[in-house]
C-alpha cells in the first residue's frame, strides 16, 4: 500500500512526527519533492531532531528510506547531516538516492542570496537554500541530474560549459559578482559523485518492484498546499510542488497506487516567509502562542526565524485538505492550546464587505479579513492522554468542529511532541 503525509496549510504543521510515527508500519519512507529550505522536526528516543532532506524514516532499521528524483539535493546537507545522526548514536540508516534526482550547486544558493539582496523590502522571504534558482535550472534544462556524473566526463564537461554561458552573464552583469569556471564546476560535481556513490540507485526500477513485491510506502512531502506553486499564496510559494499528487512524478510511481492521503492540519496556524495569512495575530497574543508552541517554541527548524501565528484558519484548512485530496487528517499540537480560556477559530473571510467561505486566488485573498468564532478553552494539560474519549470534553468538540467544517474525518490526534504523544480515532 502507498500513502502520502503531507500539508494542508503554509508548512509547520507537524508532519515530521506523523512521518516518523507511520513509518513504523512501511517498508519504504520517500521524500518526494523540496530541498533543506525546510525541516520536520522529530523527537525520540535518540534525541530531538531537526532533518531538512533526509526522510522521517531513518530511526526505523527495518525501513529503507530513499530521496526521490523530486528533490533538490544539496550534498553538503546530506553529509552534515548524515554525520550528525552518527555522532548522536543513531545506528546507520539504509539510504537511497535516486539518479535521476538533480544536485543543488553552490552557486544556486549564491544566486537565491544574490536575488533576495537584490529585491529588497520586495523579497520573498526565502531561506537562502537555493531552491528557486535550483528548480529554475531544473525546468530550463540547465541543472545537473545525478546520472551525468557517472557519464562521460567530456560530455559533462560541455554541458557545463552551456551552463556557465547563462550563469556567468548573471553573474557579471546582474549581480556584478566573479564568474565560475569549467573545471571548479566539473571538479565540485566530481566530489559530490564520490560522496553520494554508496547511496545511487535507479529509483524507478527498485520502487517499481517494491510494489509489486507488495511493499508498504509512505510518501513524504515538504511544506503544505498553501505554499503550492499553482495552488498556493503564488508568488510567495515554493518552487516545486507541495501536493500529493506530485508524490507520483516525485517518487516515481503510479498515481492510482497512492490510495490513503494524510493531510496535516495544525490545531492552529503558523507560517514562516511573506505571504497572505489571513487569520495571523500579532503583538502579546501572538508571542504568547509562539512560545508555547511546537516543541520548544515557534521558530523554523531551519532558519530559526520566528514562525508568523495565527488561529485555526478553517477556511484555509478545508481548501488545503481538498487540493491535497486528504482521504484523513492528522490533528497536530493540539496541546498547545490548553492555556486559552477561550479560542478563536477563523470559520469564514470577509472580501469587500460579503462573507465567503472558500479559499480564494491571491489577488482576491490580499483584501480578506477573517471572521471568527470563539469556542471554549479546556484549559489543562493533555499530554499522556491515549483515549479519545478521555479527552476534555472542550477538547473534543473543538476537534469535532473543525472536522465538521473541513469535511474530512479526523483520525489522528497529536497531543505533544514525543513518538508516543498520539491518539487514534
Amino acid at each position: 500500500m502507498i500513502r502520502a503525509i503531507v500539508g494542508a496549510n503554509w508548512g509547520d504543521e507537524g508532519k515530521g512526527k506523523i512521518t516518523d510515527v507511520l513509518a513504523a508500519q512501511s517498508d519504504i519512507v520517500i521524500r518526494f519533492q523540496g530541498g533543506s529550505n525546510a525541516g520536520h522536526t522529530i523527537i525520540n528516543d535518540y534525541g530531538k531532531f531537526a532533518l531538512h532532506q533526509l526522510p522521517s524514516g531513518i530511526f526505523y532499521d527495518h525501513t529503507v528510506s530513499m530521496i526521490g528524483n523530486g528533490v533538490a539535493l544539496s550534498v553538503e546537507n546530506f553529509v552534515k547531516e548524515m554525520r550528525a545522526l552518527e555522532e548522536r548514536g543513531v545506528p546507520t540508516p539504509k539510504i537511497l538516492i535516486s539518479d535521476r534526482a538533480q544536485i543543488v550547486m553552490p552557486y544556486h544558493i549564491d544566486l537565491d542570496t544574490f536575488e533576495e539582496a537584490r529585491l529588497s523590502e520586495n523579497s520573498f522571504g526565502s531561506t537562502k537554500s537555493g531552491i528557486a534558482p535550483f528548480y529554475s535550472d531544473k525546468y530550463a534544462k540547465l541543472g545537473f541530474q545525478i546520472s551525468e556524473l557517472f557519464g562521460d566526463a567530456e560530455e559533462l564537461k560541455g554541458r557545463i560549459s552551456r551552463v556557465l554561458a547563462v550563469k556567468n552573464t548573471l553573474l557579471k552583469y546582474l549581480y556584478h559578482q566573479p564568474e565560475l569556471t569549467v573545471d571548479a564546476v566539473y571538479d565540485k560535481l566530481m566530489e559530490y559523485k564520490e560522496l553520494i556513490a554508496p547511496y545511487v540507485v535507479d529509483s524507478f526500477d527498485y520502487l517499481n518492484k517494491a510494489m509489486k513485491e507488495g511493499k508498504n510506502i509512505l510518501l513524504e512531502g515538504q511544506l503544505g498546499a498553501l505554499k503550492d506553486p499553482d495552488f498556493g499564496i503564488y508568488p510567495m510559494v515554493t518552487s516545486s510542488s507541495t501536493l500529493a499528487g506530485y508524490g507520483a512524478v516525485g517518487a516515481g510511481l503510479p498515481p492510482y497506487e497512492i490510495k490513503d492521503i494524510i493531510a496535516v492540519v495544525k490545531a492552529y496556524s503558523s507560517a514562516v516567509g511573506a505571504g497572505e495569512f489571513v487569520s495571523e495575530i500579532f503583538g502579546e497574543e501572538a508571542d504568547e502562542l509562539r512560545r508555547r508552541g511546537g516543541d520548544g517554541g515557534e521558530f523554523g527548524a531551519t532558519t530559526g526565524r520566528p514562525r508568523r501565528m495565527g488561529w485555526l484558519d478553517l477556511v484555509a484548512s478545508r481548501y488545503g485538505c481538498q487540493v491535497q485530496g486528504a482521504t484523513q487528517i492528522a490533528f497536530a499540537v493540539l496541546d498547545v492550546l490548553g492555556y486559552l480560556d477561550e479560542i478563536p477559530v477563523c470559520v469564514a473571510y470577509e472580501l469587500d464587505g460579503e462573507r465567503i467561505d472558500y479559499f480564494p486566488s491571491t489577488t482576491k485573498l490580499k483584501r480578506c479579513k477573517p471572521i471568527l468564532k470563539k469556542l471554549p478553552g479546556w484549559k489543562c494539560d493533555i499530554r499522556g492522554i491515549k483515549k479519545y474519549e478521555d479527552l476534555p470534553e472542550n477538547c473534543r468538540k473543538y476537534i469535532e468542529f473543525a472536522e465538521q467544517e473541513i469535511g474530512i474525518p479526523i483520525k489522528i490526534i497529536s497531543n505533544g511532541p514525543a513518538r508516543d504523544d498520539i491518539i487514534y480515532r
